[in-house]
């Protein structure tokens, strides 16, 4: 009898640790269960989805951010632009939410990475309760080419199709803030030519090349952001995000901007015995002074 319990003890006890071992895995969610539009195929590469690393169960919903690892429109940085960053957000008490987008050099070309980080947000909103997520702090974040599709979908956003069979089609996609690191925005001058060219193409449309250089496409409507770049990247300018940040000044949208000396580019989380090394900190700061998390 003794035995028994002990053994009985013993299982309970190793089924409640393996739980806590695992309750901080993430989970990977397709963005379209039956299949996403335009979809070439049925292989990885054909599906978006989501890996979605929640924090420890809160009493209150919490924030959230869906985040856009970059690779130049041609792979993803799906590490250090994915998961430290998630794991990071989590830790913090803050959903992270990474998309796995279509790519250009896979056959996805504009507008299908657009549309996978709209529906990303739309279904990020709707599965708001089930997340404990506030359906009104839903952000986006970007790095390099992911950068450019963040502040894509900050300039590029609808407030949802109310007559949609779908419920995920009837949520608005505008995120309500960004963070944008050593982003591509601009596809004219201090472009990075690979990410453009695989996006749209060599010999774009002029119209379509304004379209998404998106410091002209900045409004009142453009949600808050948040702004880092070195100023040796070799790759992206800072001018991508310093004209982007006089866009937001000018139309009077609250926005903070970090230029470092140094960092290079990808540097991720930062770049070691580097200042790069505190945007982290300084992002948590922002979203704790414009209330987008709470102060702690």
């Amino acid at each position: 009898m003794h035995l028994t319990l002990r053994n009985a003890l013993l299982s309970f006890a190793f089924l409640t640790l393996a739980g806590i071992a695992t309750a901080g895995e993430p989970k990977v969610e397709l963005l379209w269960a039956n299949g996403a539009p335009a979809a070439k195929g049925t292989e990885d590469k054909d599906k978006p989805t989501l890996t979605i690393y929640l924090p420890e169960k809160q009493a209150n919903p919490t924030t959230a951010v869906v985040i856009c690892p970059g690779g130049g429109y041609g792979f993803l940085a799906f590490d250090h632009e994915g998961h430290q960053i998630a794991k990071w957000l989590s830790s913090n008490g803050i959903a992270g939410i990474i998309l796995k987008y279509r790519l250009p050099a896979e056959g996805y070309k504009h507008p299908v990475p657009l549309q996978d980080a709209q529906r990303a947000i739309r279904m990020v909103r709707t599965k708001a309760k089930d997340w404990n997520i506030d359906s009104a702090r839903i952000g986006i974040l970007g790095f390099s080419a992911g950068g450019h599709l963040a502040s894509t979908a900050g300039t590029h956003f609808d407030s949802g199709n109310e007559s949609a069979a779908d419920p995920v089609d009837r949520a608005s996609c505008r995120p309500d803030f960004m963070a944008l690191i050593y982003p591509v925005v601009t596809f004219k001058e201090f472009t990075h030519t690979g990410s453009r060219n695989n996006l749209i193409g060599e010999n774009a449309d002029p119209a379509l090349i304004d379209n998404l250089s998106n410091e002209l496409q900045v409004t009142a409507k453009t949600p808050q952001t948040f702004l880092i770049h070195s100023n040796d990247d070799p790759h992206v300018p800072p001018e991508n995000s310093i004209n982007f940040y006089l866009a937001l000044r000018k139309a009077k949208v609250p926005a903070e901007m970090h230029i470092y000396e140094k960092g290079g580019h990808g540097f991720g989380m930062g770049r070691p015995n580097t200042a790069s090394m505190t945007w982290l900190s300084r992002m948590k700061e922002w979203m704790q002074d414009r209330g987008i998390t709470n102060k702690k």
